[in-house]
């Protein structure tokens, strides 16, 4: 944290008004800063009265903190891990067995998709969804929440899937056609339909058995599991998921597919630089 955001913030306290926050938008390379940018964002998506501004700059900073981690090698990330205060370590270490797994199961593309990049609802909006979904289907709305994550980043990705899926729950044209209700790219018909699918597969005795239906990959229940049980421990967590954006790596570049893709261009994501110590 800067000298001026401290002094705000004292000055703040001080005087019983809101600080205000300044949230990092880089990843720098010195480890002592990255720590505390980390921590800082985290107690930002911790805290139920942070504005919608500061959750989206926090969320976005906590997805580029981890993929610059992702380069490391594990003994720097775990030194990176141990300085943190324990909010933002369990973030880091479920945002990095989240990354690992999806690194296997993505390939970088050779071309850019053929997708939409729209606004999905609000993230209460959402959040409600989730949350009725599970009192009648008993699916807890932290996997509900991280199967749409993983799929379509909360419906932000539009269009087919390599394999054919459709819609936020990313269906494929039988399983819809068995198991769902209503309009496969409506967001309350989709995540109820995911839950009965679920629900007739194991769910949620047997969630990793679920999963396993959902999509055969043991990578794909890996990368579930860790934000459903980090949105369980932390249900706040949620919030900084949902601003995540959608990045993409093409012939080995990482690109930002931002809202109104294709017609708004793809930005370029420079590597973030290697955190190291001093």
């Amino acid at each position: 944290m800067s000298v001026v955001v401290g002094m705000l913030v004292a000055v703040a306290s001080a005087i019983g008004t809101a600080p205000p926050v300044a949230v990092p938008t880089t990843v720098p390379a010195d480890r002592a800063a990255l720590q505390a940018d980390v921590d800082l964002t985290q107690r930002v998506i911790d805290d139920p009265s942070s504005p919608a501004q500061a959750l989206a700059g926090a969320g976005r900073f906590e997805q580029l903190a981890i993929q610059a981690l992702t380069h490391e090698p594990h003994a720097a990330q775990r030194a990176t891990i141990a300085g943190l205060e324990p909010s933002g370590a369990a973030a880091m270490r479920a945002g990095l067995n989240g990354a690992s797994a999806l690194a296997r199961l993505n390939a970088s593309r050779r071309a850019l998709p053929s997708w939409r990049i729209v606004r999905p609802p609000p993230p209460q909006t959402l959040l409600g969804y989730f949350k009725s979904t599970q009192a009648r289907f008993h699916v807890p709305w932290q996997y509900l929440a991280a199967i749409e994550f993983v799929e379509t980043q909360f419906g932000r990705v539009q269009g087919l899937s390599s394999a054919g899926a459709e819609g936020p729950m990313q269906f494929m044209p039988a399983t819809w056609a068995r198991y769902g209700r209503g309009d496969v790219h409506d967001q309350r018909a989709a995540i109820e339909s995911a839950a009965r699918y679920l629900t007739a597969n194991g769910a949620p005795r047997d969630m990793p058995d679920a999963l396993f239906h959902y999509n055969p990959s043991t990578d794909y229940i890996r990368v579930v599991s860790a934000y459903a049980n980090h949105m369980r421990a932390d249900p706040r967590a949620y919030y900084g998921y949902y601003w995540w954006r959608v990045i993409l790596a093409v012939r080995g570049r990482r690109l930002i597919l931002p809202e109104g893709f294709p017609r708004a261009a793809p930005v370029a994501l420079t590597s973030p630089a290697a955190p190291r110590s001093g």
